[in-house]
């Protein structure tokens, strides 16, 4: 990635003040800042399109980045993508930010190694991180010790389409004892699983402090609208 006198230059393929849609923050408002470029390709993905080396973006340097967000007069910040913890340089963005008085979220697909941003100065107040259920394609990719990394102020996601998902989402949150370390979250693949039978899959094995979320920018707006 170019820089500029230690000004990095970022590939941004979206940024947009709307509601956070899911985790922690949902119905909160936020800036998002999409980048480009992702290691996964999970087959229900909703931003695909972000996702190859050349999809559509602009180059801004990360004081274009600051003062976009500075200007929308938001204090919560979503760092997603594709997946933001590829680029280049964004431990130094998400450390400007914490020193802006920004909240800082950041959406990883959980086939990032989180270690070096866990640093002082450089971990942002939320990681809403993926863990990716058979149906995407991607178990296999998934950084087990990341969870070893996660707080009370971070959360996992799990994207459910099948049956076969929710069990094994069950077998990860009890092994890995999630509901202690962290929040949880259970959304379903959008048109693929009724939320009705992830509730029931909730009830009948006495799920407590996992929450099930419904993706809220896609029941406001068109499921496929971008920019929201």
């Amino acid at each position: 990635m170019r820089n500029t006198a230690n000004n990095i230059i970022f590939p941004v393929c979206e940024k947009f003040v709307s509601i956070n849609g899911e985790g922690r923050r949902a119905g909160q408002t936020a800036v998002f800042i999409r980048f480009r470029g992702c290691n996964l390709r999970c087959f229900y993905c909703d931003t695909g399109w972000a996702n190859s080396a050349d999809a559509p973006a602009e180059e801004l340097t990360t004081d274009d980045i600051l003062k976009y967000i500075e200007g929308m007069g938001i204090t919560n910040v979503t760092l997603t993508g594709g997946e933001p913890l590829l680029r280049s340089g964004i431990g130094g963005l998400m450390a400007r930010l914490n020193s802006a008085g920004k909240s800082v979220e950041v959406e990883t697909n959980g086939a990032v190694p989180l270690d070096e941003f866990i640093k002082c100065g450089t971990r942002p107040d939320c990681f809403t991180m993926d863990y990716k259920l058979p149906t995407s394609g991607m178990e296999g990719k998934m950084v087990l010790s990341n969870f070893d990394l996660l707080n009370r102020g971070d959360c996992v996601k799990f994207v459910a389409g099948s049956e076969e998902d929710l069990g094994r989402a069950l077998e990860i949150i009890k092994k890995y004892d999630l509901t202690e370390r962290c929040g949880v979250y259970i959304s379903p693949v959008f048109g693929a699983i009724d939320p009705k039978d992830i509730v029931d899959f909730m009830i009948r094995h006495k799920l407590n402090r996992v929450n099930l979320q419904i993706q809220l920018h896609k029941v406001i707006w068109e499921p496929d609208r971008r920019g929201v």
